[in-house]
């Protein structure tokens, strides 16, 4: 029996779709059929037939009121069971139950999609006031801890590329300044935790470290955060940065990095 490459076996209608799907990731911007057809090459009947197949299946969701269209909740799905499978939230689910019985705020693990930061699992304290999840959000690069991590373990071309031209602002403590951000940066590099105050939610502190696996590489962050009234500058500098610094050295571990 003779074998045929496996591309012989693509069905276009599929790779079509694939196509499609592709063009939504890294941006934040819902996309029109119009400019699909352009993007792709492909005749806007073609476009809006795929468009309506995978909004059927769940996977695009067209906006009402500008008939654009984005990612639908069916790829968050997708996307956190190849997490799972990766293990990282395995091996991070009880670094996450450690974080919150000993700090007593909320505690989650994120990675990098493109140009925003997406929260995989949040473990929440018992506390009547605290932060609650953000799964299913996305979060800026430049103004939250986890963000800064992974800005921060980057070279500055790479970061340079990830963020826009003009930083938004979200708060009045909000870092709109690249060159104060780049000094930032490289202190955060050094020490191996950032802090956010403030920055994109008022009176919310974060504290955040990397997470490395067996390839020393960044696969994610770690974060503790809660309410500025009850995260002190000295409760973070004397308990919940030795405390995450620990966390995150020991998940990483878990995941076959050497120091």
């Amino acid at each position: 029996m003779v074998r045929r490459e496996k591309s012989n076996y693509v069905i276009q209608s599929v790779s079509h779709a694939l196509d499609v799907l592709e063009q939504f990731c890294g941006s934040l911007d819902e996309i029109g059929v119009t400019e699909l057809s352009k993007r792709l090459k492909l005749h806007k009947n073609n476009v809006f037939r795929v468009l309506a197949t995978l909004e059927a299946r769940g996977y695009i969701e067209q906006n009402r009121a500008t008939e654009n269209y984005r990612l639908g909740v069916r790829c968050l799905q997708l996307g956190q069971t190849y997490v799972h499978q990766m293990g990282f939230l395995l091996q991070a689910k009880s670094t996450l139950e450690e974080m919150v019985k000993s700090a007593k705020e909320s505690s989650f693990v994120a990675v990098r999609k493109g140009t925003v930061i997406v929260p995989l699992e949040f473990v929440e304290p018992k506390n009547a006031v605290r932060v609650v999840s953000f799964l299913g959000a996305t979060l800026p690069l430049h103004c939250t801890a986890s963000g800064k991590i992974h800005l921060a373990f980057e070279s500055e071309e790479a970061w340079n590329q990830s963020l826009p031209e003009n930083l938004p602002r979200y708060t009045d403590k909000t870092i709109i300044d690249r060159r104060f951000l780049l000094e930032q940066l490289k202190e955060i590099n050094v020490a191996g935790y950032a802090v956010e105050q403030g920055e994109f939610m008022e009176e919310v502190m974060s504290v955040a470290v990397p997470v490395h696996d067996y390839t020393r590489s960044l696969v994610g962050s770690l974060s503790i955060t809660g309410p500025a009234h009850r995260l002190t500058g000295e409760k973070v500098q004397k308990e919940i940065i030795p405390l995450i610094l620990k966390g995150g050295s020991e998940l990483s571990k878990r995941l076959g990095y050497q120091d």
